[in-house]
C-alpha cells in the first residue's frame, strides 16, 4: 500500500516532570524526599539530638540548655524557648515512670523519637552531614565541661542511628573537645 516504515513503539517509560526546573525523571524519583521534606527531616533531627543530649546529662546545666536551645532555634524553631524545650523533654522522657530510661541515658519515648528521626534521614546525608549532627550533640554535651558517661553513650546511639560506627563517633567526640565551634 503506502510502504511507510513503521517503528514498533513498545512500552513507553513512565516519567514525572518537576514543576520548578521542568526536568523529567523516572517515577522512582517519587520515592526520594523533596527538598522541603529533607529540610524538615534535618530540622527534626537537630531538635531531637538537642533533647537527647539534655536528657543524657545537660538538663541541670544552664550552658548545656543554652547550647541546646541555640541549636533548636538555628534549626528552624525560632520561637522555641527553654520552657518549651524542657516541657518537650519532660513529656518524651516520661518523668515519673518507674523505669524512664532505655539503658543509654535516654528516656524510652525520646529513644523512639531519636530512631524515628535519624534513621530515615541517614541515607540521604553525606558522611560529613551525619558527622556534623553528632558534633552538634557533642557541643551540647561539652557546654558544661567534660563528657559524662551517659552523654557519650547517647552520642554513640545518635551515631548508630546515623549509620556511623563507634570508632567514627569516638573520633568525632575527641575532635569536638579540641575544636571550638
Amino acid at each position: 500500500m503506502f510502504e511507510l516504515p513503521v517503528l514498533p513503539l513498545g512500552g513507553v517509560p513512565s516519567s514525572v516532570q518537576c514543576t520548578n526546573c521542568r526536568g523529567r525523571y523516572g517515577v522512582e524519583s517519587l520515592e526520594q524526599p523533596t527538598s522541603v521534606r529533607l529540610t524538615g527531616m534535618l530540622r527534626d533531627a537537630q531538635y531531637i539530638i538537642a533533647l537527647t543530649m539534655l536528657a543524657a546529662g545537660g538538663v541541670g546545666s544552664a550552658p548545656a540548655r543554652a547550647e541546646a536551645c541555640e541549636l533548636i532555634r538555628t534549626a528552624g524553631f525560632e520561637d522555641c524557648g527553654e520552657a518549651q524545650v524542657l516541657a518537650a523533654l519532660a513529656a518524651l522522657c516520661g518523668f515519673g515512670e518507674d523505669e524512664p530510661f532505655d539503658g543509654h541515658g535516654v528516656g524510652r519515648g525520646l529513644a523512639v523519637e531519636l530512631h524515628a528521626a535519624l534513621e530515615p534521614l541517614a541515607p540521604h546525608l553525606a558522611q560529613q552531614g551525619r558527622e556534623r549532627l553528632v558534633l552538634q550533640g557533642a557541643w551540647i554535651a561539652l557546654a558544661d565541661g567534660r563528657y559524662l558517661p551517659q552523654e557519650r553513650e547517647a552520642l554513640v546511639v545518635v551515631g548508630s542511628c546515623l549509620r556511623l560506627g563507634e570508632d567514627t563517633v569516638g573520633r568525632l567526640l575527641e575532635a569536638a573537645t579540641r575544636t571550638p565551634h
